[in-house]
């Protein structure tokens, strides 16, 4: 059994040269971990070790025996890894541009996943999004015309504009500078040892394959 909640967490990729480049699923994390392809940047006594794959299901099984708040595991039913913030992938060198990728999940994290018109938080499996000027009457698909929104506010508002479904937005929808995937983990205290690598909140790109 795999804990899906722990799935849903976020892991920060580092080159080789220990530079932040993207932002990626725990499932590709461990993927790229098991293949040998990356390793484990773990913080311990103000240090960074790192750790294979081997070395990291060790280490994972000593903490699961004090689990902290701040940890994650995942349970298969041969045995427990705990998922890991941070990556270093050995042999990539290259530092991809900083761009801001247009795509549901960066949407979602850039409204701080809550309905623009109602106001209310919701999990990503209610929430959908809207063209605040339809389609039908020449809306765009970008930034500044897409906005989060719960199932019932979008069924509500239909193809009309907000004015015409008499409802307001909540903020104007626009072009994030950063990466707004990042916004949400850097306050989470899960995700404080990011704070070492992204100091500016650069925009790193979210890869969701």
């Amino acid at each position: 059994m795999v804990d899906t909640q722990a799935l849903e967490c976020s892991v920060l990729v580092l080159n080789r040269f220990y530079m932040a480049i993207r932002v990626i699923n725990v499932r590709r994390a461990l993927t790229l971990l098991y293949r040998s392809g990356a390793e484990v940047i773990a913080i311990e006594d103000d240090q960074y070790v790192n750790y294979d794959f081997d070395s990291w299901c060790e280490v994972s099984q000593l903490h699961g025996l004090d689990k902290q708040p701040d940890e994650d595991y995942l349970r298969t039913p041969n045995f427990e890894i705990q998922v890991p913030r941070i990556i270093r992938l050995t042999r990539y060198e290259k530092v991809p541009k900083t761009v801001v990728r247009f795509n549901r999940r960066n949407l979602f994290a850039r409204d701080q996943h809550r309905c623009q018109y109602c106001g209310q938080h919701r999990p990503v499996s209610l929430l959908s999004l809207d063209h605040v000027i339809p389609r039908s009457l020449g809306g765009k698909t970008n930034w500044e015309n897409i906005v989060c929104c719960c199932v019932s506010c979008n069924s509500r508002k239909g193809g009309r504009t907000p004015t015409q479904a008499g409802m307001k937005l909540l903020s104007k929808p626009v072009k994030p500078q950063s990466n707004p995937a990042l916004a949400t983990p850097l306050k989470d205290p899960r995700y404080a040892s990011w704070k070492s690598f992204l100091p500016q909140a650069v925009a790193v790109p979210y890869d969701n394959g």
